[in-house]
């Protein structure tokens, strides 16, 4: 497999953690890159895409009293006997 040499900029006090946490692993922090990539991608490849649910309803739409109402006025019936 070949090999891409690149540079990468990483705050310091995680370059830190993450060569202590290699060494303690008894592995490269080149390895613990690589792992953490590919752990990334396959990660966010099987993220599945919202679908919101259909929850529309049956019927024959507003009743007659608020067919031509504004939204005011069904705004008012909607809070109406609650108080306030």
């Amino acid at each position: 497999m070949p090999i891409l040499k690149t540079t990468i900029e990483i705050a310091d006090d995680l370059a830190r953690k993450a060569k202590a946490h290699a060494a303690r692993e008894n592995t490269t922090l080149r390895s613990l890159v690589e792992r953490g990539l590919r752990l990334a991608m396959r990660h966010d490849g099987q993220r599945r895409r919202f679908v919101l649910r259909d929850a529309s309803v049956t019927g024959k739409g507003l009743q007659r009293d608020y067919r031509d109402a504004d939204w005011a006025r069904l705004r008012e019936a909607a809070y109406e006997d609650r108080g306030g």
